[in-house]
């Protein structure tokens, strides 16, 4: 059993900061890749879902244009857990924003997708 949670959401104003965390534990045998998403429920199924930013084990960065200079994504292998550092958040930020890690299973060695149920940000003044 894995389990990934979110945290660090909250209300802030336009230019304002937050922090949230994902943090990852379980059965674990290793963590490879996490990722923050931001759902759009309107959009056509299957493109419902939008990376925001990535990280591998190794540091190895992504980020969506929309985010990019703003956003920060960092990583602690030990805790398996990331971060994602928002500042000069803007009204169009406003989401729930959901965690996913890849995840190899300890008892079964074998790897999938995991999923949190997401931490609500709003900016609003």
């Amino acid at each position: 059993q894995v389990q990934v949670v979110e945290s660090g959401g909250g209300l802030v104003q336009p230019g304002g900061t937050l922090r949230l965390s994902c943090a990852v534990s379980g059965d674990i045998h290793s963590v490879y890749l996490m990722a923050w998403y931001r759902q759009y429920p309107d959009r056509a199924p299957g493109d419902q879902r939008e990376r925001i930013a990535s990280i591998t084990s190794g540091g190895r960065t992504t980020y969506v244009d929309s985010v990019k200079g703003r956003f920060t994504i960092s990583r602690d292998n030990a805790n398996n857990t990331i971060f994602l550092d928002m500042t000069n958040l803007k009204p169009e930020d406003t989401d729930v924003y959901l965690c996913t890690a890849r995840v190899m299973v300890a008892t079964t060695m074998s790897a999938d997708w995991y999923w949190g149920q997401g931490t609500q940000v709003s900016v609003s003044s």
